[in-house]
């Protein structure tokens, strides 16, 4: 009875089970709330704000929450070719990840054999490097006097002035290597668990190799496919590195625009209002992303 006294005050009774459910799952998880509360909900607050304030600065405390709602208009009507730009990029920068993240991940999965592990470091070896150095190792490759350009320019795909920085693809090129990773680990998580007798089945009954990947690969390795793309796009459409070291200010991004906003011009209620308004943009893309693709445990 002293024992049962004793626990009592760290228990609390399930309406369900009727039995006694510990206080000790609520403890755990606390460090993780209060992490989140300081590094999550107290920024975002902070950033809510700030894009709600008066951007004149008239206000007697200066630049305070006024509930500013213009500043969403402003930012969208003076800022949404970048913003748009920015979701392009991200958006074939992914799939040119997807395309070439599952033919690797695939070959890892099922054609490595006793080079599944070193494969597996290969592909997180960049990682080991500065994402700026690895960018910047990208300009020196699609320099204009670099062996790409120079190939280009010999079969006369480019012209004798023609050139791959400061273009579209040269930030789409960056994008897609430094967030391969990102698509590949995923994948191979998915396709490493699907069991190969499923795919010899399909072939017993007769199904060409196309035909077997539609049916079985492809479908058993969908939650990969939608985690990959996700992982790839989400931080692709924020990234503003490529843009700032392989493109122009014709390829600037709207990463590249909220870093200036916010350090150069201190104009804090435009950027956090265009924050937001990204933030928001890909929220929606993702929800209405996983729904289509049938995988919304996912969330």
């Amino acid at each position: 009875m002293a024992s049962s006294a004793a626990v009592a005050p760290l228990a609390v009774m399930d309406p369900d089970t009727g039995r006694r459910r510990g206080w000790t799952g609520y403890i755990l998880l606390l460090p993780a709330a209060i992490w989140l509360g300081v590094f999550f909900v107290i920024p975002f607050y902070s950033l809510v704000a700030t894009s709600l304030f008066d951007p004149s600065g008239s206000d007697a405390k200066g630049y305070d929450m006024t509930y500013h709602f213009a500043n969403y208009w402003h930012a969208l009507q003076d800022y949404w070719q970048p913003l748009v730009r920015s979701l392009v990029y991200a958006g074939i920068a992914t799939l040119f990840c997807l395309v070439l993240g599952y033919v690797l991940a695939y070959a890892i999965a099922f054609k490595a054999g006793r080079w599944k592990n070193l494969m597996l470091v290969l592909v997180i070896a960049p990682f080991f490097t500065s994402f700026l150095v690895r960018t910047l190792a990208w300009k020196l490759i699609l320099g204009d006097n670099g062996f790409i350009v120079n190939s280009l320019q010999a079969v006369h795909i480019l012209g004798p002035d023609g050139r791959l920085l400061a273009t579209p693809v040269a930030v789409i090129a960056g994008l897609t290597y430094n967030f391969l990773p990102f698509m590949v680990l995923p994948l191979f998580a998915s396709i490493d668990k699907i069991d190969h007798r499923l795919i010899e089945a399909a072939s017993d009954l007769y199904a060409n190799p196309i035909t077997g990947f539609r049916k079985v690969t492809w479908p058993l390795s969908l939650p990969g496919v939608v985690s990959g793309t996700l992982l790839t796009f989400i931080p692709a459409a924020g990234d503003y590195i490529n843009a700032q070291l392989l493109g122009s200010p014709n390829q600037r991004m709207v990463g590249s625009v909220i870093q200036s906003l916010f350090t150069d011009a201190n104009n804090y209620p435009i950027a956090g209002a265009l924050s937001m308004i990204l933030m928001l943009l890909i929220v929606a893309m993702v929800l209405f992303y996983v729904r289509r693709a049938g995988t919304e445990e996912l969330l």
